[in-house]
């Protein structure tokens, strides 16, 4: 155990504790980790290193730096850690200001031990299990981490990091607690929130669903939209990942995807669905998909899609068909290429001037689909 001096508090019922922690207890205790899918490039580290000497061994620290499904915490920004090492060196040198004079907020993962040494039991000294990677920053990760990367230069100065400590706080409430303080001021990116809430802050099936199907699309290299979706608010992508798995999520709860043992059956399998959909959608437009004065690929168009997928499934158990047949998708949705074609999502074309919407593109697939021989309405 290590014994730090704290003040035990209460708020609402809840307990917890305002300790003072040297930078070794932090550099020990403390784990770092972000939200992650998958292998993580770099370690969970966002920017590019640059040209110019660092302060900042990447290499030692990357490698301190898990990732993991379960995690919560956004990819650490490169930027922001060389910024926050210069300043601790400045605060160093001028020895005019603290360098983290505000409290950082940690979760301990296993249980804590309060000894009072006053009457009335808020002043004492609290145990915390001597173990590497027992806390987890739940805000100041990026501080702590400068810290880790500025530790060598602190020499033998006393430094103290004030923190507060909650006793195994339960992993929806971290989140929670993680959204609330981040998603205003911090401008805490939508995708984000969606991976947050589908998996861990409500846990919430059709939405964890819809991520799953989002990933699919993005991760699999047989999906026509590898590597084209923004996941988590980072990547390459140009599509966010948050209004397709809100439309997704909508889908999931009504129509063929909903209730029922064949909607449960589909919801099983539909990642393959999806993937196999926008294959078929990839071919019919096939111009439009690889050309670059296009918008099959904007998030209106993928949403549209989406959206009149009930119907395609609608009319594949018409033909008594799988639904996740490659073949038997692409013969529905061909009446798409006479009905309605590449041009029509030329971007300063028929696109923009006809204002296009996720709903009046969606009628127009529908209209397509229900009179595929182009008869009057």
């Amino acid at each position: 155990m290590i014994n730090v001096a704290a003040i035990r508090m209460q708020q609402f019922g809840v307990q917890f504790y305002q300790a003072s922690l040297t930078a070794s207890d932090i550099d020990k205790l403390v784990r770092f980790e972000v939200l992650s899918y998958g292998e993580t490039p770099q370690g969970g580290v966002r920017g590019s290193r640059g040209g110019s000497v660092s302060k900042v061994n990447w290499d030692l620290l990357e490698r301190r730096i898990a990732s993991s499904e379960k995690a919560y915490q956004r990819h650490i920004i490169r930027k922001k850690i060389e910024e926050l090492v210069q300043y601790y060196e400045q605060c160093r040198q001028a020895r005019d200001l603290p360098s983290i004079p505000g409290a950082v907020i940690i979760s301990c993962d296993e249980k804590l031990s309060f000894q009072a040494v006053d009457g009335d039991g808020r002043l004492g000294v609290l145990k915390v299990p001597e173990r590497e990677g027992v806390l987890r920053a739940i805000d100041g990760q990026h501080r702590l981490l400068a810290l880790h990367a500025d530790i060598e230069r602190l020499g033998g100065e006393d430094f103290s990091v004030p923190a507060i400590i909650f006793d195994r706080l339960p992993d929806d409430h971290i989140v929670q607690m993680f959204v609330t303080i981040n998603a205003k001021h911090t401008r805490l990116n939508a995708s984000h929130l969606v991976s947050l809430s589908g998996r861990q802050l409500y846990r919430d099936e059709q939405l964890a669903l819809a991520h799953d199907v989002v990933r699919a699309l993005n991760d699999r290299e047989d999906s026509p939209l590898h590597g084209e979706i923004k996941l988590l608010g980072v990547g390459h992508g140009r599509v966010p990942q948050a209004p397709l798995a809100q439309e997704l999520k909508r889908l999931f709860g009504e129509g063929p995807f909903g209730g029922g043992r064949e909607a449960a059956a589909l919801r099983e399998d539909a990642r393959k669905f999806f993937v196999n959909y926008f294959k078929q959608i990839a071919l019919v437009f096939g111009a439009a998909w690889n050309g670059r004065k296009y918008s099959v690929k904007s998030s209106t168009a993928l949403r549209a899609f989406i959206r009149v997928a009930p119907d395609v499934v609608r009319r594949l158990d018409q033909e008594h068909a799988d639904r996740a047949d490659f073949r038997a998708i692409g013969r529905v949705i061909a009446p798409w290429g006479r009905r309605i074609g590449d041009l029509r999502f030329e971007t300063d074309g028929a696109w923009k001037h006809g204002g296009t919407t996720v709903e009046s593109l969606a009628r127009e697939l529908r209209l397509a689909l229900q009179y595929p021989e182009g008869a009057a309405v």
